[in-house]
């Protein structure tokens, strides 16, 4: 499925993806850049209803990609167990 993002959804992700300092050695290790983007992938795809791990590009600019939805468990209950009136 196609999405597309905000402007400040985009700040976020390119935000993330910036090296990270490493400054305070005895706090432990800094997340990675990597890790920080995966993070934020993440957030997003939790705020969006998308899966983090299926983002390709597309055609539209930075703010537009394509990736799987995510079915929400609760939508999968039927009528005789409360799960009528069409809230996900």
């Amino acid at each position: 499925m196609k999405f597309k993002m905000t402007q400040a959804q985009l700040d976020k992700i390119l935000e993330a993806c910036r090296p990270v300092p490493m400054i305070a050695l005895q706090c432990g290790r800094p997340s990675s850049q990597q890790e920080n983007a995966n993070n934020a992938w993440a957030a997003l795809g939790a705020e969006m209803g998308f899966d983090p791990m299926t983002v390709r590009p597309c055609e539209g600019g930075d703010r537009f990609f394509t990736a799987d939805l995510i079915t929400k468990a609760k939508s999968a209950i039927g009528p005789e167990e409360g799960g009528a009136g069409g809230e996900p």
